[in-house]
């Protein structure tokens, strides 16, 4: 097995050194995702329904770009700035794993890339 650098043209380029995604065999991992839109660059933070939506938006390229979609994410971690956010950002989340969700931890911290409000990472398995 080797390790396979996964792109997506429609979600945000790394603000780092990381790549979107690595592929390793089945299993993709993607880096964590913030609310950036992808061409034009606006960072989503008015409001946490829109913001984590677009979050979503960019893991369903980074997946798409693979061959993939939420239907093989096995496992997410989603970093909040604010827990009381926790309800809407659910909502929203949830819509795209409506049948056997992943594994998954929500955990609040204190400060994200770009003070963004909320960041999603996820595993993958084909």
């Amino acid at each position: 097995m080797s390790k396979k650098i996964v792109y997506s043209a429609n979600a945000p380029e790394p603000i780092g050194p990381y790549s979107q995604a690595v592929q390793y065999g089945n299993m993709l991992f993607i880096s964590g995702q913030i609310a950036i839109q992808k061409p034009s660059g606006n960072l989503i933070t008015q409001n946490i329904t829109d913001e984590t939506q677009q979050v979503m938006l960019n893991l369903a390229a980074i997946l798409k770009a693979a061959d993939m979609d939420f239907s093989n994410v096995v496992k997410s971690t989603i970093f909040l700035k604010d827990f009381n956010d926790f309800a809407n950002v659910n909502e929203v989340y949830g819509k795209c794993f409506q049948q056997n969700p992943p594994a998954r931890e929500t955990v609040e911290v204190s400060r994200l890339p770009k003070d963004v409000n909320i960041e999603i990472s996820c595993i993958a398995v084909k």
